[in-house]
């Protein structure tokens, strides 16, 4: 892989708390950051598309999402995304032809100590580099076919269906 397209779309990966507000705010795509500090070997764009909460993103926003990344020149995608909607979104992508498509985020903010997200994004960036065409979710250290995953709230992590 000489070239990643990221496309960003906001969730818990993205969040950042604002004390005077008491509540989380979508804030400023984290992967670029995350990526140029681990001094990864290849090229990458990032494509912010939305700044939300994936419990907020609608239909619409899923084809946005799909006619961005059809429009790409480069066949590996990987899709930050918020994780309590993301195997919907994931069924939405399905059948764009020519690209692998990883979808991955965090089930703690970026930004926080101990989260999750430095370990998802390597997950992903290694699973977007080896699979065949099609679409994908990396979470929890495993990679997943959005067929046959389920987000398990209340154990706060991926499972098998």
């Amino acid at each position: 892989m000489q070239h990643l397209t990221i496309v960003t779309t906001g969730g818990t990966i993205d969040k950042v708390y604002f004390d005077d507000k008491s509540d989380y705010q979508i804030g400023s795509p984290q992967i670029g950051d995350i990526l140029t500090q681990l001094g990864v070997a290849f090229r990458f764009d990032v494509i912010p598309i939305l700044r939300k909460d994936s419990l907020h993103v609608t239909e619409e926003d899923r084809a946005l999402m799909r006619s961005t990344i059809e429009a790409q020149p480069h066949r590996h995608v990987l899709v930050t995304h918020g994780t309590d909607t993301m195997v919907e979104t994931a069924a939405v992508l399905e059948g764009i032809p020519g690209k692998v498509i990883v979808l991955t985020g965090a089930l703690n903010p970026a930004r926080f100590q101990g989260s999750d997200a430095v370990f998802n994004i390597g997950c992903a960036v290694g699973a977007v580099q080896t699979l065949a065409d099609g679409v994908y979710i990396a979470m929890n250290g495993r990679v997943w076919d959005p067929k046959k995953v389920r987000k398990n709230r209340d154990a706060n992590r991926f499972e098998a269906v």
